[in-house]
């Protein structure tokens, strides 16, 4: 009886959308394939497929993420699926004409038990505004002359996608399927498809510029989604500099940061929290935050980003431990702000990628001068050996064109001053980290400052940090001591 009302609830919330009211819509994503389908060459098939699920360890696996082209084409969330969209339209068995299918996981109620719901090929249809969508099974029987496109568009494989024997029609069959069907030839070491087989109608480098030029420029709905992304991370920010005390450890400050996108239903983090106190935040990576005591006289640079509805924000400031800054963090500091303002000012559509970078270094290497850190702006260095921006949406470096800023695109402004210990400059500018990085809608006359109630300015974060947190009185029980033999030192 329980599993006969366990399977009921299951279809039930399948048949009424069990899902958040503000996911992006069935015609948000039809009509990101029309677009797709108006750039594509003549007499061409676009063909997706979804990711893999990726194996954990034994028999547990790491949470599902889709591929973010297949999402943004479909908003289809599950695994082992194919879609493919087609320049011209094409005729089914029952001559119907169509331009666009995707196969998806078939519904299983023993399976749906374990690992969740399923929309299968009729939810699919009801739920995504599909019309020809197909049980994955069916993939084996569609018939299809592959041969008689002059373009065949899709990214090369990777070798990363296991087999499951247990399932003749999991991603893996799948593909095998499709190499099957078009002639893929199997790589062998060193070649590289792409450029082996010029006469051949695969063509494995001409999607990326397309999903690009569509993914790079942001529509109304998206921009909604990133807007929400940004403002939780910026709340998750503003409650860290309120609560955080000397003796914490980074992974209790990234703790903070994701409960609070966790309590805003942010789905998860859009890249792994990087949290790096003092000399950690010279790595710009870092991604271990183990430090279980972080000193009252450190920095402590904070990198994180909420994802919401598979929109990331990247949001980076830089705090004192103590909630002051010593006079020579707060010169690196406001050397950074002052690099990521005059960036900020040309900040607008027509202007280069290259151009923002390039006023930033300028900047920078300018004031490390002043400050006596460099002897020119000239002297090699890697105190700011990244770049300064880079595209946000669905990745958190999203694709997108970098060349020009254009309308529409969503970006990061990230300048950042890192002196590693044993840096050839004075000691007392050791294991000062720095970088500032906030959130960028470009306008046609400048940009939309979406990360702005994150404080920037020195005093504005210190003011801040003054303030009480409700976290104040949050103090857990001490764990007692485990009574097991300890090992020999």
């Amino acid at each position: 009886m329980m599993k006969l009302l366990a399977v009921i609830f299951l279809i039930g919330c399948v048949e009424v959308h069990c899902q958040p009211s503000d996911f992006l819509s069935p015609d948000f994503h039809r009509d990101r394939r029309a677009k797709l389908r108006e750039k594509l060459p003549a007499n061409s098939v676009a063909v997706f497929f979804s990711n893999p699920v990726r194996n954990r360890a034994n028999d547990v696996d790491y949470v599902y993420h889709q591929d973010p082209d297949f999402f943004y084409l479909t908003g289809y969330r599950e695994p082992d699926a194919l879609l493919f969209v087609f320049k011209d339209k094409q005729t089914a068995a029952n001559g119907s004409a169509y331009d666009e299918i995707i196969f998806v996981r078939p519904r299983n109620e023993s399976q749906e038990m374990w690992t969740g719901r399923r929309l299968g090929s009729d939810g699919v249809k009801n739920t995504l505004g599909f019309i020809q969508a197909f049980n994955n099974p069916a993939f084996k029987k569609y018939n299809l002359d592959f041969s008689k496109f002059a373009s065949i568009l899709f990214y090369d494989f990777e070798g990363d996608v296991r087999d499951n024997p247990a399932d003749s029609s999991d991603l893996y069959s799948i593909i095998q399927q499709f190499k099957l069907r078009v002639n893929y030839p199997e790589k062998n070491a060193g070649t590289d498809l792409r450029r082996e087989l010029p006469k051949n109608n695969l063509n494995m480098a001409g999607l990326d510029p397309i999903m690009s030029s569509l993914r790079g420029i942001k529509t109304p709905e998206e921009v909604s989604l990133i807007h929400k992304a940004v403002e939780i991370s910026c709340a998750a920010q503003r409650e860290v500099m309120k609560a955080i005390k000397p003796g914490m450890s980074e992974r209790e400050i990234q703790g903070i940061h994701e409960f609070v996108f966790k309590k805003y239903q942010a789905e998860d983090v859009g890249y792994p929290s990087i949290v790096g106190a003092g000399h950690n935040g010279c790595i710009l990576h870092y991604e271990d935050n183990y430090e279980p005591n972080i000193d009252g006289k450190d920095l402590i640079l904070m990198d994180l980003g909420a994802e919401y509805r598979g929109y990331t924000a990247d949001i980076t400031r830089t705090i004192p431990v103590s909630g002051k800054f010593s006079t020579e963090q707060r010169q690196i500091y406001d050397l950074v702000l002052k690099a990521q303002e005059a960036a900020m000012k040309v900040c607008k559509a027509g202007t280069s990628f290259q151009d923002l970078k390039t006023v930033t270094k300028t900047v920078v290497y300018q004031g490390l001068v002043e400050l006596g850190i460099l002897k020119s702006a000239t002297d090699p260095n890697s105190y700011y050996p990244h770049g300064c921006c880079h595209h946000i949406g669905l990745d958190v470096h999203d694709k997108g064109e970098y060349d020009l800023l254009k309308e529409d695109m969503v970006i990061t402004i990230e300048p950042g001053i890192y002196i590693p210990e044993n840096s050839k400059c004075d000691k007392r500018w050791w294991g000062i980290a720095v970088r500032i990085e906030d959130d960028y809608l470009v306008t046609k006359g400048g940009y939309e400052h979406l990360s702005s109630l994150a404080p920037r300015k020195a005093e504005e974060i210190e003011a801040l940090m003054r303030e009480p947190s409700a976290l104040d009185d949050f103090v857990l029980p001490a764990l007692k001591e485990s009574d097991r033999p300890k090992g020999k030192n």
